[in-house]
């Protein structure tokens, strides 16, 4: 849920990447991370559980100041995709106002991807927290592997969902921005729509947008 601090004139969005193990997720938070170098002095923090396999969270704070004069911050998580953490899936969620789910594009990955989603949608649930008022994108990744669903197969997957769909080669930092912005977008649409930003603060989604956009500017660049 977005924190609103009027007397610090600040609005805090929590934006979680969510999706099975090794889907790409943390890849995504730290090609970001790469990608805004020279815009943010964030700093990407990683917590490894013993398997060095899995990472608890990325804490990805962005932050930038609107014409409106409210200091925007964005913090990124990730969640454990293995099924042991679950518990640590749902802490993170609490109070999420967007959320990317990572899938990996192999066709082997298909019973996966289907069941993070559907712990997506039952952890949203048991945080009371609607499916449907939290801001969505899905990203397909891995596009660079063997066995991988078709880009048409991808499409009509898209034309079921309410969900923008993005493909992405994390490793190499493609489809990473613009799943980002993506979900950005969508998130302050919602805030918006239900806080109505625009008139209360000062802040538009153009505004925002071109924040964001900005961060993956080159350095020195209009």
């Amino acid at each position: 849920m977005v924190y609103i601090d009027i007397q610090h004139r600040e609005v805090t969005l929590k934006l979680v990447y969510y999706g099975p193990a090794l889907s790409g997720k943390t890849t995504n938070l730290q090609q970001l991370h790469r990608l805004m170098l020279g815009h943010t002095e964030s700093e990407l923090v990683t917590l490894d559980t013993r398997d060095d396999r899995t990472l608890f969270f990325d804490l990805l704070p962005l932050e930038f100041e609107t014409r409106g004069g409210f200091r925007i911050r964005l913090k990124l998580f990730t969640v454990p995709g293995q099924v042991i953490h679950n518990t640590t899936r749902k802490i993170v969620l609490q109070g999420a106002d967007g959320v990317a789910f990572i899938a990996d594009s192999r066709v082997s990955q298909t019973r996966q991807n289907n069941e993070s989603f559907a712990n997506l949608k039952q952890n949203l649930r048991e945080n009371g927290i609607d499916f449907k008022d939290v801001a969505r994108v899905i990203q397909f990744n891995k596009r660079d592997l063997p066995g991988i669903r078709s880009d048409d197969a991808i499409k009509k997957i898209a034309t079921r969902g309410s969900e923008p769909v993005f493909t992405a080669i994390a490793i190499e930092g493609a489809g990473v921005a613009e799943t980002f912005q993506g979900l950005a977008s969508l998130t302050w649409e919602k805030l918006e729509t239900n806080f109505n930003f625009a008139e209360r603060f000062g802040v538009t989604h153009g505004d925002f947008m071109e924040k964001i956009e900005s961060l993956f500017q080159a350095k020195g660049s209009g």
